[in-house]
Order: C-alpha cells, then structure tokens, then sequence
C-alpha cells in the first residue's frame, strides 16, 4: 500500500479538549459504513498501488473535514468553527494533493445562511492553524509544492472557495483569499451575486461586469476559476472571458442525467476547447444515470465515461466532493444553503444512506483507480485522469 509520513497527529491536539475548545464525537474517518471495495486480484491490486506510487494523484475537489457522528450536532459543531482535518482517513487515500474546499456554505459562526466575509476567513485560519501544528498536510500554492509533498511522502493541501460570493463588491478581497492561500475559487454557487448566476437561479443574467473584472483578477492572481455551481450562461461567459483555462471541479453530464447540478454537452465542449478540466462529483445523490438510478460508484464512473468520450480523456479528472461522515444526512440538514431541490430539478430519485465504493476520500481514489484497471484502462490514461491533467492545467493557470 501506498505510505506516507503520517505520525498519528489528531485535529488541535496542541490544545486541551474540554478546556480551549468543546469537544465533540466525530465519525469514523475509516469504516464509518459497509462500502464496498471494488474486487481485483492480487495482480492487478499490485498494478493498482504501482500507479498511485507513480503517479501525481490529485483530487480536483473534496472536503477533508471529518463531521460529528450525530448530524443533529453539526449547528453547535459549525458555529465553534473549529472543523477537525481527517488525517487519518487520508494518510490511506492514496492522495498526493487534495483541492479542499473548506466548509463555506455551512461556515455559521455569524450567520445562519453562509458565505459570509467574516465566517469563511474565520473557518480558513481555523483550518491553517491547526495544519501548521503538524506536517503530514502541506498547504500548497504552486506546482512544485505539490510534487515535493509526493516526494517527501506527504499530501499537499490547497485551499479553495466554491464560490466567490464572500468578496461582495470588493475585488482587492480576491488578493486577500489569494495571500491566505487560496488557489480556486468558484464563481457562484447556488444563489446569485455580485459576480453571475448560480444554478438555483430561473433567470440566469450571465457574468456582470463585476464578474468580468473578478475573472480578470483571478487570472492575473493565479486563481483557478471554478464554474461547478455557476448557472450555464454565467458558465459559459465566463470560459469565454477568461485568458485561462476554467476548471468544473466537481459536476457531471447533464446528458446522462437532466438536472441543473449536472452540465450540459455545450458547456463540457467549451470548457475543454480551452484546455480546461472536468472534474467528476460522487457528491450523494448527484452523479445518478438512468442506468444507474442509485447512486454508486459505477454511477460516477458512467459520468466518467461519457465525458471522456465526449471532449477527451485528456480533459477529464476527479473531483468528488466528499468528506469524512454523513454526507447525505448533512445534506437533509443544509438542504436550504445546498439549493437542494433547485439542483435536482424536480427529479425524483432513489435516495441512499452513502455512495456505495466512494463514500469518503479515504476509498475513493483507490476504487477509482481499481475500477479503471478491471475496465482494461491503459497506464497512460488512467496517470492523465487521477492527476496528470489537473497537474497540465494548473500550469497555465498557477503563476510559475
């Protein structure tokens, strides 16, 4: 199995639980719930664990944030502020960097809605200062981070927003986000702001002018731009106005599945054609096809696959939106923040208590990968989509 320098560090052990902080029960970061692995042999398990050795494996978009075992106690858990990093489950990941994008719209330390200026600064200098009290996670900002973390046996961390709605109409905040380390930053997320259209949105007005000069401030700043939630004519002006390529972290087909959470065949083909990625969700209840009406593992992966065929493989990644504990019951309890039933479009779906093989970051990669070799992928292909890729395009968008 793939090794790292994890050293058995536990969230804010520097403290005295109790005393600086409340404490709460937090779910397993392993074997929370029965999710299967994906069958292989003993060779192609050897085969499986050489590729996550030698390649740079990369999570386009995820939250490695462990929530307490009773979702009932994620208000007072949330307005503490102090959201505990799953070390352990990712020390097996197989990860070498992980595109965290911390806890934005549950951030409620101020507010009951999220996505307030004070609340996510407050949740990421949290979250930087308990990772600088160990050195398994390494914040990130730059290519050759990220590969001296995979040299070293350690995971790069890089913080992100999904959305931009905290800047409001202060641009210069985008300097501030980027001098704490953010790397990508969504455009918008289920409501509108400032900057465009979210995807709960009836009446989608594209980019403002606002939006325009947002975009070319993060492409001079080495912002990844991130249109996942954006809704498609905001998503489609933006790729059009931005100098660089534009990443959808973590959706999938709308082809395959017709709700507002998935793109359209239009906004994956403009996305690519700028050199841009996209990154496949297995957020809970997302990634549903018709052929695979509860969500999976093989749902994910038929997204997977119909994007690859659709733009290339060489434009395809993962971003699977996950973190460790109750996914599906976090949802139920932000289902307003969420958008929830605006982004499923008024589909009714088979609901279930965890994606079966991709429950939390601490199978998804291996699976993933595991998956790709029974289904006869090449080397090559399977380097380009768990890393690869994501690495390339970084390169135009990242400062060097």
């Amino acid at each position: 199995m793939k090794r790292t320098r994890y050293d058995g560090y536990r969230s804010f052990q520097y403290l005295e639980a109790g005393v600086d902080y409340q404490s709460f029960e937090l779910a397993s970061e392993i074997g929370r719930v029965p999710s299967r692995r994906v069958e292989v042999s003993d060779a192609e398990e050897l085969r499986v664990q050489r590729l996550l050795e030698e390649n740079v494996v990369v999570s386009l978009h995820d939250h490695v944030t462990v929530a307490p075992a009773n979702v009932a106690d994620m208000p007072d858990y949330r307005r503490h502020g102090r959201e505990w990093t799953g070390y352990e489950g990712l020390s097996v990941s197989g990860l070498d960097c992980v595109f965290d994008a911390l806890m934005g719209g549950t951030a409620t330390i101020t507010s009951r809605m999220g996505w307030k200026w004070d609340d996510v600064i407050y949740d990421l200098g949290m979250r930087l200062s308990d990772t600088a009290h160990q050195d398994f996670l390494v914040r990130a900002g730059t290519l050759e981070d990220i590969r001296d973390a995979k040299a070293n046996g350690r995971i790069a961390f890089v913080p992100c927003l999904e959305t931009a709605t905290p800047i409001e109409n202060e641009l210069d905040r985008l300097d501030i986000l980027y001098g704490l380390g953010i790397r990508s930053c969504g455009i918008a997320y289920s409501e509108a702001n400032a900057l465009g259209s979210g995807l709960r949105e009836a009446s989608d007005a594209g980019l403002t002018e606002l939006g325009r000069l947002a975009v070319r401030r993060m492409n001079r700043l080495g912002i990844a731009i991130d249109i996942s939630h954006a809704g498609d004519r905001t998503s489609l002006e933006t790729i059009a106005c931005s100098e660089r390529p534009v990443f959808v972290t973590h959706a999938g087909a709308r082809g395959l599945w017709n709700t507002k959470r998935m793109k359209p065949d239009e906004i994956l083909k403009a996305c690519a054609e700028r050199n841009g990625i996209i990154g496949i969700s297995a957020a809970a209840h997302t990634t549903l096809t018709e052929r695979h009406p509860l969500h999976s593992l093989e749902s994910v992966m038929e997204h997977f696959e119909y994007t690859a065929h659709l733009v290339g493989i060489e434009h395809v990644a993962f971003g699977p939106d996950i973190f460790f504990g109750d996914h599906v019951g976090l949802h139920r309890f932000f289902a307003k923040q969420f958008s929830l039933a605006a982004s499923r479009g008024g589909k009714t779906i088979q609901e279930v208590e965890y994606v079966d093989g991709i429950e939390n970051p601490s199978e998804s990669f291996p699976n993933i990968v595991r998956w790709l070799v029974r289904h006869n992928y090449s080397d090559g292909d399977i380097g380009m989509v768990i890393g690869a890729n994501v690495m390339r395009t970084l390169s135009e968008v990242w400062p060097r």
